[in-house]
């Protein structure tokens, strides 16, 4: 006999095939109503902020994806990091080596794709969370600056979605990978002065400039979009400020991300 209390049960039974099904394509899904949300692409740049990708920043755009709607899934490129730091000590850890892509899949609960397989047309917007790994393991820019080199399937990526009208998200220290590839965009890494202390790496905003972007001053709660191109960036921990702001600030940038995915 049907009862009342057997309908939750069967609901989240059948919920738990289409999320199986999902999952088995490579998306990570926000429940039934994320079924007919926006598609994003989620780039890692590994695991750890000083030598990967910054784990609350990622948390929180999963976070606030799920919240949206959106079917994820998440990617990294497959290759060497440029070194391995012990986050305990802050200092790099001597003979040791890890894959990019080997340690995102921690964050990304082993569900993860080799960025080489990312295709434009099976996403409708992309999100590069931040981390030192995105200076260090997608580009360059930690050992360059401005004439750093970007990873050849971020470059591509980053290409391909701006040529397609398709919204891009990047937050802390990310937005260079825009700077660099896509002159004249508009983007925000927090503010231009130290501020003592208070916003550590304020120098990053001179090197935006000096790739041909425009800065945009933003407090770590806002974000900028560039209507034009499509891009949302957001200081996030740029700033050295409390977790749950930062959060605050990366839902604002994933909102703004959905919104114009027009999904």
């Amino acid at each position: 006999m049907l009862t009342l209390r057997s309908l939750p049960f069967r609901a989240s039974a059948a919920l738990h095939l289409v999320k199986t099904h999902a999952l088995a394509a490579g998306f990570h899904t926000a429940g039934a109503g994320g079924l007919c949300g926006a598609k994003v692409a989620v780039v890692l740049s590994g695991c750890g902020v000083f030598d990967g990708t910054e784990l609350h920043e990622a948390s929180a755009v999963l976070v606030h994806l799920s919240r949206g709607g959106a079917e994820v899934q998440m990617f990294a490129p497959d290759v060497s990091q440029m070194h391995v730091i012990d986050h305990s000590k802050g200092q790099p850890a001597e003979k040791e080596s890890r894959n990019v892509l080997s340690e995102s899949a921690r964050i990304a609960r082993g569900n993860i794709t080799d960025l080489a397989k990312l295709s434009v047309t099976n996403h409708d917007a992309i999100i590069f969370p931040g981390g030192f790994g995105a200076a260090k393991n997608l580009s360059t820019f930690a050992v360059d600056g401005p004439g750093c080199t970007v990873n050849t399937d971020v470059e591509r990526v980053l290409k391909d979605f701006h040529q397609a009208g398709k919204p891009i998200g990047l937050c802390c220290i990310s937005p260079v990978l825009a700077a660099k590839v896509l002159p004249g965009v508009e983007v925000t890494v927090g503010h231009e002065e130290e501020e003592g202390g208070k916003w550590p790496y304020a120098g990053t905003a001179q090197a935006i400039k000096a790739l041909g972007a425009k800065h945009c001053v933003k407090d770590h709660h806002e974000t900028h979009v560039d209507q034009k191109n499509k891009i949302v960036t957001s200081p996030a921990f740029m700033c050295e400020t409390k977790v749950h702001l930062v959060f605050d600030g990366i839902g604002a940038m994933v909102a703004d991300v959905l919104k114009l995915s027009g999904k």
